[in-house]
């Protein structure tokens, strides 16, 4: 297992370093100028150069990628243009929101998607199988900033049952947590009644019942339990992509997570931090896909990393 961790390791090093070129390369291919931005539009001619010599916008663009990749290789991902502040500290900053409310939303959405698709599966053509289709369809199809938009209005405006923005409160994960567990909800009940009725239909599983076994136990201790790889897979894809795609609904919210910095960093050209949101994205992702596979040999013993 060791081995199998440091050779993921090592794989991570030419995808981080993919991304860091093409974030480099579409981060200087946005339109207007950084310097301009920065100094405002009342600001002189004289004080756009001079942030643009101070922000190195002056050097070749090749220059500016071997700074950064020199820069990138030990752990410094530059200084905000905007704040003046280490892009680090920024992100470190932003990072628990972020995490804790991809964390919440996870949570609720496996434990709703599970449930939903047992009981899809073990309910299999009945209105229970029907309702529960209907609930994943409509989790995987609905954008989250009308979804997100919709609970504000009817919890947050009209019943006063929960805050309309801000991080202030435990409260406060309610509405946000919702909105982006619905997709992931969604995915988990379809992966997990697909799963289980292929599981079901298998000879041990006839076996278990046939030895006088609850159909508790048969669905729960038998046939679950052979179904969670691929769901573990799901579960894994989706918190990654928590991590990284609640953007819009941090936005919606007015969540201070690294997804409304982002918006707000492109918004005001700031290269630096745009480009170290973006590496943090993937470094996450990468290390959440490594967790999944680790995952995978405690579940079923008899995977094994050669």
């Amino acid at each position: 297992m060791f081995k199998y961790v440091a050779r993921r390791l090592l794989a991570a090093i030419p995808t981080l370093f993919g991304v860091a070129c093409i974030v480099f390369l579409m981060v200087h291919m946005l339109p207007g100028d950084p310097a301009r931005v920065i100094a405002g539009p009342m600001a002189t001619e004289a004080d756009v150069a001079q942030i643009r010599e101070s922000l190195g916008l002056t050097k070749p663009i090749g220059e500016q990628f071997l700074t950064f990749m020199g820069n990138l290789l030990h752990l410094d991902l530059g200084i905000s243009a905007r704040t003046s502040q280490p892009v680090l500290s920024e992100v470190w900053a932003r990072l628990p929101y972020t995490f804790e409310l991809a964390l919440v939303a996870i949570t609720l959405a496996t434990i709703i998607g599970i449930s939903a698709g047992v009981l899809a599966a073990t309910h299999h053509n009945s209105l229970t199988d029907y309702l529960a289709s209907a609930l994943s369809l409509f989790g995987v199809s609905m954008p989250v900033y009308w979804l997100g938009l919709m609970l504000i209005v009817i919890f947050a405006i009209n019943l006063h049952m929960f805050p309309a923005a801000g991080a202030d409160q435990p409260i406060s994960f309610a509405l946000p947590g919702l909105t982006l567990a619905l997709y992931a909800t969604g995915l988990i009940a379809r992966m997990t009644r697909s799963s289980m009725l292929e599981v079901l239909k298998q000879d041990y599983v006839q076996t278990a019942r046939a030895k006088g076994l609850s159909e508790r136990v048969v669905v729960y201790s038998h046939a679950l339990r052979n179904t969670l790889l691929p769901v573990i897979t799901i579960v894994g894809l989706q918190f990654g992509t928590l991590l990284g795609g609640a953007v819009l609904t941090e936005s919606v919210f007015g969540w201070p997570g690294i997804g409304r910095l982002l918006v707000d960093s492109i918004f005001a050209r700031d290269y630096p931090l745009v480009q170290g949101i973006v590496l943090t994205f993937s470094t996450m992702f990468i290390f959440v896909n490594l967790a999944v596979d680790v995952l995978y040999a405690y579940v079923d013993p008899r995977i094994r990393f050669d």
